[in-house]
């Protein structure tokens, strides 16, 4: 009988329904979402029970009681250009009053901030007052035609994620405010709240921690949208206490621009700042403290705990140095690519992993207007390369499966789905895939801290800016790579392994997935020169290597081999040649390559280097030798089929492994080949929708030839 390693949404009002599903999905857990219960004659059926539990929301009447406790962030006031001496700044406009509210509590002289925007100057705080009545801050002695912002320091009303729920799914529950366990009193209740939960809980095998204190940063506007969003952000994390015991801590106080931050509020883009790098180890040193607290009480009742790798994670980063001390038994997270599989399946420190896939079972993708099948499909097909890679050892959904059930052929299409779930573990049979014998390594400002993580804003969300660099991610998840993710420190600390065989530098100037003024720092390029002079290979996407200094941009052009120009040197002669169309790199190509929104003003900038493909005098792609090794650059790489396979020969041509590229390599680029020698046993995947015939080659030079249905796969010994 087929049964295991999936979770189900359940919720009340359809008991026979939901026997039909478990029979036909095979799922052996349960679990409730947030605003549905679980049937006891369900939780009966079931081999495990999972519940939801909220540390930080969920008592109102606690909340209420105490709302001088309610969480707090920052936020920075729409700027207001001073048009005469005296000027009132609107603090909320533009902001969701039923999510926030000024904190009057605390001195707003001590914790909020006035600063001119035109010169970067905190306004003295004799010099502006708070309007409470208008909720305006009044600046006196404005200068003419300076604009202006205030740093509000706010309560949270209304937690964000409850509120998307309302929003999305029309609900009329009153809202939830979020409480702050920095504050004894409230640490002291949720503590005892947990153990009185876990007393009126016995049927509940697994305590589903969604996730522990506090939210990332989301904050609506005032009709009701997102206005800013920061999956990985610390914004909700401050409060006045925090910060008393961070200047303690630390030896130095923290402001509010230190959170506000220009009104980048420290998005991972940025180049991370000492001050935000000291508060996020700050606050997960507290978090996890208080966490393994809260793990240590459920174990005792003889229960697993799993925390959601989203929403309130703020402080439990999974790649952090304190994520271990929990002691956490899973990890669980939403699976919106390969990508995030990833993100979710490389966790340390737990016993399982378990992914929830999309879609999500809510109305704005299950209506009459939409097929939930085509989220589905393209949502696996992306995830099973991932998976195939580094399983994750359960999967299920979310939201409400009364939505679902109205539409049959989803129904249908994820029977199937779990089945070939579960099929893999059968024939993986916990082993290790092959991989190419050479780490390719991610360098950035943030390493392995934020594992997987370069090129988000929220979770597996498309963005103009972002797809030509994160489809990098997307296609090494499904690769034969062991990946490895490096920061700039790293390097300076402990140079580069000998086990790394390519560098990967990827995004545009001045973000922290280049590295901006890392580049000028002569430890860091020598290291790196090095590393390729001695065989090593180097890849560079977009604007890598960038920061003008010293009459360069791409400080490593002399490794790559082109440069880009800024408008600095218009008046020096470029001369873009040495274009071929035969390369290993390119044998694979049939069509134009999609570089996304590509890069422009990329030019030759050494004549040994091999121009393979150019457009307008703009190098698209190109590959260079330096010393013993090899380096190439992209002008961007969204994910696709197609470009996964180009990426693949970019990373065996750099690291000068060409005779190896044939083991388990298929032939058609929309195929693919995990191999698991310890098993005795491979798999050929098809990532199309469209029937496939390709050619596997074994490490022994051995072709077999098969033919897969649309997105199939076919398992073999080896």
């Amino acid at each position: 009988m087929k049964k295991g390693r999936v979770t189900l949404p359940a919720q009340e009002g359809m008991d026979e329904e939901i026997k039909q599903i478990v029979k036909r999905w095979g799922a052996d857990a349960v679990r409730d979402s947030d605003g549905t219960k679980i049937p006891d004659v369900i939780k009966q059926a079931a081999d495990k029970v999972y519940s939801k539990y909220f540390f930080t929301r969920g008592d109102q009447e606690f909340a209420k009681a105490n709302l001088d406790e309610l969480q707090h962030m920052f936020i920075m006031s729409e700027p207001v250009t001073a048009t005469e001496e005296e000027i009132k700044i609107p603090i909320l406009k533009g902001y969701f009053k039923e999510q926030l509210k000024p904190d009057t509590d605390h001195d707003p002289k001590k914790w909020w901030q006035v600063i001119d925007r035109t010169t970067g100057e905190v306004v003295s705080c004799d010099k502006w007052e708070y309007l409470e009545q208008t909720e305006e801050v009044l600046v006196k002695s404005a200068k003419l035609w300076h604009r202006y912002t205030v740093n509000v320091l706010v309560y949270q009303l209304w937690d964000p994620v409850h509120m998307y729920n309302h929003i999305t799914n029309d609900w009329t529950t009153e809202h939830q405010m979020p409480y702050d366990p920095r504050y004894p009193k409230t640490r002291a209740y949720i503590l005892e709240r947990l153990r009185t939960w876990l007393d009126e809980h016995p049927d509940t095998d697994v305590v589903r921690i969604t996730t522990f204190f506090y939210n990332f940063t989301l904050v609506f506007n005032d009709v009701r949208e997102e206005k800013y969003v920061d999956w990985f952000g610390y914004g909700a994390t401050v409060s006045p206490r925090a910060l008393e015991a961070f200047e303690k801590e630390k030896g130095y106080a923290l402001t509010a621009e230190d959170f506000v931050d220009e009104g980048y509020y420290n998005s991972p883009f940025r180049m991370p700042k000492r001050a935000f790098l000291d508060w996020i180890d700050f606050q997960s040193k507290f978090v996890s403290e208080l966490a393994k607290e809260c793990v240590d009480i459920i174990h005792s009742y003889g229960k697993e705990a799993m925390m959601f790798l989203g929403d309130h994670w703020a402080g439990t980063e999974p790649y952090g140095k304190y994520f271990k001390n929990i002691g956490l038994d899973a990890v669980v997270g939403s699976v919106g690519d390969g990508t995030t599989l990833r993100m979710i399946a490389d966790i340390p420190h737990v016993g399982y992993h378990e992914g929830r896939f999309l879609p999500y079972f809510f109305p704005d993708t299950f209506n009459e207007h939409n097929n939930p099948v085509i989220e589905a499909n393209q949502n696996w097909l992306q995830s099973r390369r991932a998976i195939l890679r580094k399983p994750i050892q359960r999967m299920g959904y979310g939201g409400y499966l009364s939505l679902a059930l109205d539409f049959p052929d989803f129904v249908d299409r994820v029977e199937e789905i779990t089945d070939e779930f579960r099929e893999m573990h059968d024939h993986v049979k916990n082993t290790a895939p092959y991989v190419a014998p050479f780490k390719v390594a991610i360098l950035n400002s943030w390493g392995g801290q934020r594992k997987w993580m370069s090129h988000h804003v929220h979770h597996a969300i498309w963005y103009k800016q972002c797809y030509s660099y994160y489809g990098i991610l997307e296609a090494l998840s499904g690769l034969p790579f062991e990946v490895e993710f490096i920061s700039f420190e790293d390097i300076k600390a402990d140079g580069i392994s000998d086990d790394i065989g390519v560098i990967i530098n990827a995004g545009e100037a001045r973000t922290s997935w280049v590295g901006d003024d890392y580049w000028k720092d002569p430890e860091v390029v020598e290291k790196i020169r090095a590393f390729v002079q001695c065989g090593g290979g180097f890849i560079g996407v977009g604007e890598p290597t960038s920061h003008e200094h010293q009459g360069a941009f791409f400080q490593l052009s002399d490794v790559l081999g082109v440069q880009k120009e800024i408008g600095f040197s218009l008046s020096k002669d470029k001369y873009n040649d040495h274009q071929i169309e035969n390369h290993f790199i390119l044998e694979d190509q049939v069509a134009a390559i999609n570089y996304g929104e590509s890069t422009r003003y990329v030019y030759q900038a050494s004549e040994a280097a091999t121009v393979l493909d150019i457009e307008a005098d703009d190098i698209k792609l190109a590959t260079h030798t330096f010393g013993d090794g090899r380096a190439a650059y992209l002008a961007g790489l969204p994910y696709s089929p197609e470009n996964a396979r180009l990426l693949k020969r970019i990373l065996y041509w750099t690291a000068s492994k060409e005779n190896v590229f044939h083991e388990w390599h298929t032939t058609n680029i929309y195929t693919e080949c995990a191999a698991y020698p310890e098993a005795g046993t491979f798999v050929i995947i098809n990532n199309a929708y469209e029937e496939q015939v390709t050619q596997v080659t074994k490490p022994d030079g051995t072709v077999l030839d098969v033919t897969l249905a649309p997105m199939g796969y076919q398992w073999f010994e080896i």
